[in-house]
């Protein structure tokens, strides 16, 4: 069977560079075109296609509020956007609506098949640009939210995976050379700084910046 798509762009000659292509390919079937985001509704609702390739910036109507209403009244029809930005928060903002890919409208041909392919099996495809912004903002989030969440002296740290692992407060005194008191101070200080109050807060939050792995934790 051919995989029934729904075209929504706002220029014409776009649209008609898409529709050849497409039907190119053989196994796509265009059941029709939109030009704005209240026609792409409309149409969803006659035509039920089983993929929308939808443009990010429409008059009346833009692609992402489209899609949002496409996914949330209709989540069997899978959309990918079509768009001239790269911007993170762009993608971001496409797969928080519901879209299962983010093609650029740049892209080489060959892209617009392994989008289409990749959605018809159930995946999610982003352009490979576009995935790299995504894939740096993630790692910088991942940064900013160590730098932000450990603020630990490589004692306390010393201490915390200690401790996670099942350590009891003597042998982490005899392991670290120290006073069971001063062991004990600086678990009631992780306590307090790391805002937990039982032992299992400690173990999850050691797992959680990478301090131990979930196999060694008690």
């Amino acid at each position: 069977m051919k995989l029934q798509v729904l075209l929504a762009d706002d220029h014409a000659l776009v649209r008609a560079g898409m529709r050849m292509l497409l039907e190119a390919m053989g196994h796509v079937n265009v059941l029709g075109e939109a030009a704005d985001g209240h026609t792409v509704l409309q149409m969803v609702e006659q035509l039920q296609p089983q993929l929308v390739l939808m443009d990010i910036a429409m008059p009346g109507l833009n692609g992402l509020e489209a899609t949002a209403r496409i996914t949330r009244q209709w989540p069997h029809v899978k959309v990918v956007m079509l768009s001239m930005h790269q911007d993170e928060q762009y993608v971001r903002q496409a797969l928080k609506v519901g879209a299962t890919g983010y093609l650029l409208k740049d892209s080489a041909t060959t892209e617009l098949a392994l989008a289409i392919a990749a959605v018809a099996r159930g995946e999610t495809y982003l352009s490979p640009a576009a995935s790299k912004g995504v894939l740096n903002d993630y790692v910088q989030r991942l940064r900013n939210e160590d730098t932000s969440q450990i603020n630990l002296t490589p004692r306390q740290r010393e201490v915390l995976q200690l401790v996670a692992e099942g350590r009891s407060t003597k042998e982490i005194a005899l392991l670290l050379a120290l006073s069971v008191k001063t062991v004990e101070t600086h678990r009631s200080l992780l306590m307090k700084q790391l805002d937990v109050h039982e032992v299992a807060g400690l173990v999850r939050y050691a797992i959680r910046a990478g301090i131990i792995s979930p196999h060694t934790a008690t």
